[in-house]
């Protein structure tokens, strides 16, 4: 027993150290939610962040024509060709460098999540920002420093940016006119302008390359389909009101389609005429109602079931009910107070930032992009003073939401895939 005690000096031990199923698991796990996590980025990304190529590259476009040679010799614009050169270059690559990261993004989510693409595609509002890359694409080809309009690689590009977009309007076009889920009257809504949009600027880059014939018929497809959905969204039909708070930043759209007009068809008849400067000055009317205060608005205190009925104050049901008795509404269901403005329709998409805040930026660069041409036609110190303001207050408002996306990264990307999560409700809500 003593010497079974002792421990043989030549003894070798072997420790076999085996691991169990579970930790194998857990680090199968955290690898699995590391590349998931990767993933998540394409399936919360979406086409709307072409918001922020929209207005990057209209600001290349809106340097490039500042800086242009001027006929008007009181004009502000020899002022800014005083800037260094390499100031709108950096502009230029910033934009271009920004749509190249977007459309990668984009591509991978093609590839990765396919069926997120395809219920954006499907969503009525998410559809229309699919022109968005290739409007950016157009509009930096017209900014380019590098490439003169009347070459041939100038062409070429112009063709492979103008494809998808013809393509997509007889997809879109097409629905509105054949599909009984996607008609018109039920699918309109302000980023719906965004399909005239691309026609427009497609229309000016072939202008600009001495394309006629090609540009005056992507005018008229962008200018007819506007005509319908400007009186359509006029209208407020069922469907038009299905707009989330948070996207109603994209109501300045409104004046950005009238300004890319003017500026299509100034560049179609080589003058910026009586037709150009109606359009320019419907831009500046719409300008004005979106922002321009307006006392006169009510607010309904109290909410009842049934869908309010515009311009009354109450809804659906309670007026029937009211109308089968002939009894008066009271006043105390219709209206609270005079206090609200215009202003206010944007105050629910201003409380948490987001990257539809990007929707001011463009429609404000095309209206000062049509300012411009306009000021140089007129030279007039009235419209010289005009084309300030705006250059400036675009700019301004670009370099303002430049600094909250780098400083709140952060709050770009929602939580979940926003038009699965659509698609999903409007499924539950059919059956």
């Amino acid at each position: 027993m003593e010497q079974s005690e002792h421990h043989n000096p030549h003894q070798v031990q072997l420790q076999i150290v085996t691991t169990s199923p579970i930790a194998i698991a857990a680090v199968t796990a955290t690898a699995s939610e590391k590349a998931l996590s990767k993933l998540s980025v394409l399936t919360k990304f979406h086409a709307g962040y072409f918001r922020i190529s929209l207005s990057l590259c209209g600001q290349a476009l809106l340097w490039k024509t500042l800086s242009e040679p001027t006929t008007d010799a009181s004009a502000l614009r020899p002022v800014l060709r005083r800037l260094p050169s390499a100031a709108f270059v950096l502009l230029w690559s910033l934009a271009f460098l920004t749509l190249v990261a977007l459309c990668l993004l984009y591509a991978a989510r093609c590839l990765f999540r396919f069926g997120s693409v395809r219920a954006e595609l499907r969503h009525h509002v998410g559809m229309n920002y699919l022109f968005a890359p290739w409007i950016s694409w157009l509009l930096l080809l017209q900014s380019t420093p590098f490439l003169h309009p009347k070459t041939t690689c100038y062409l070429l590009l112009w063709c492979v940016f103008s494809i998808p977009i013809l393509a997509l309007d007889l997809k879109i076009y097409g629905q509105w006119l054949t599909r009984g889920k996607q008609f018109l009257s039920m699918v309109a809504n302000p980023t719906s302008q965004i399909t005239v949009i691309g026609n427009l600027v497609g229309a000016r880059a072939a202008a600009q390359m001495g394309w006629k014939e090609s540009a005056l018929f992507m005018f008229s497809l962008g200018v007819t389909h506007y005509l319908v959905l400007f009186v359509t969204l006029y209208q407020r039909l069922q469907g038009s009101d299905s707009l989330p708070a948070m996207l109603r930043p994209v109501f300045f759209l409104f004046f950005a389609a009238p300004s890319m007009a003017s500026l299509a068809w100034d560049s179609i008849c080589s003058t910026f005429d009586i037709f150009c400067k109606m359009l320019f000055f419907l831009s500046l009317f719409l300008f004005a109602s979106l922002t321009a205060s307006n006392k006169s608005e009510m607010v309904k205190t109290e909410k009842e079931e049934g869908r309010e009925i515009p311009g009354t104050g109450y809804n659906s049901l309670d007026y029937m009910k009211r109308q089968a008795t002939k009894e008066a509404p009271p006043r105390h269901h219709i209206y609270e107070s005079y206090r609200v403005s215009r202003p206010a329709l944007f105050r629910r998409s201003m409380r948490h930032f987001s990257v539809a805040w990007w929707a001011y930026s463009f429609p404000l660069t095309m209206l000062a992009l049509a300012a411009t041409e306009y000021a140089q036609e007129v030279k007039a110190a009235a419209a010289n003073l005009l084309m300030l303001v705006l250059s400036v207050l675009s700019v301004l408002v670009t370099l303002a939401l430049m600094v909250l996306t780098a400083i709140r990264t952060g709050d770009l990307l929602p939580h979940d895939d926003p038009f699965m999560c659509a698609t999903s409700a409007a499924g539950g809500a059919t059956r």
